[in-house]
């Protein structure tokens, strides 16, 4: 492993979007709340049923998705009864779909039962299984994290590890904190 002495430590992200992206969705019950949206389930009754959550779990969750907009209240309302919401996707949280389903094949992979995965995703025009796959703007398949190069973003912020006053850092191409597993000597070869 290597390891950095405390002075010589690499810069950090002030704004990592993967930081962020855990910061509205990295918690369990939210993805299995994403995962019943998905599936067509609206109203929190049948959410509650489908999760396990309970009540004010769920509650805080939709609350917090519908705040982050990755859901939206649409009202309904059922003969004789007072209105209640239903929660839909919006646009972002449809967009979080290519990350539930890694996340599934992920499980399905190294944590399913030995009989196989509990749920098979298909395309519904043919029926194949549905893969999924990294490709480059070029077109190439992208095995893996060995196969990229992290380089900085136009809106890269580093925040300074000495100092947590100090204003941010200008990047350095090629910055440790961005360097890919291979260069970093954090993947195993």
């Amino acid at each position: 492993m290597n390891e950095a002495a405390p002075g010589n430590l690499p810069p950090r992200l002030d704004n990592c979007s993967i930081e962020r992206a855990l910061g509205v969705v990295g918690e369990k019950w939210t993805f299995l709340v994403l995962r019943e949206a998905f599936g067509g389930v609206r109203r929190f009754a049948d959410m509650q049923a489908a999760t396990g959550a309970p009540r004010q779990v769920l509650s805080a969750r939709l609350t917090r998705l519908v705040e982050e907009g990755l859901l939206r209240k649409v009202p309904y309302r059922e003969p004789g009864q007072r209105q209640r919401d239903e929660y839909r996707l919006t646009q972002m949280g449809l967009d979080l779909y290519p990350t539930l389903v890694a996340l599934m094949q992920w499980g399905d992979r190294y944590l399913s039962d030995h009989e196989g995965p509990p749920v098979l995703i298909t395309h519904r025009g043919c029926g194949a299984l549905v893969e999924q796959r990294f490709r480059c703007a070029e077109g190439h398949e992208v095995a893996g994290p060995r196969e990229v190069t992290p380089l900085p973003g136009p809106g890269l912020r580093l925040r300074s590890t000495a100092s947590a006053s100090a204003g941010p850092a200008s990047p350095a191409p090629g910055s440790p904190s961005l360097a890919s597993p291979t260069s970093a000597g954090s993947a195993s070869g």
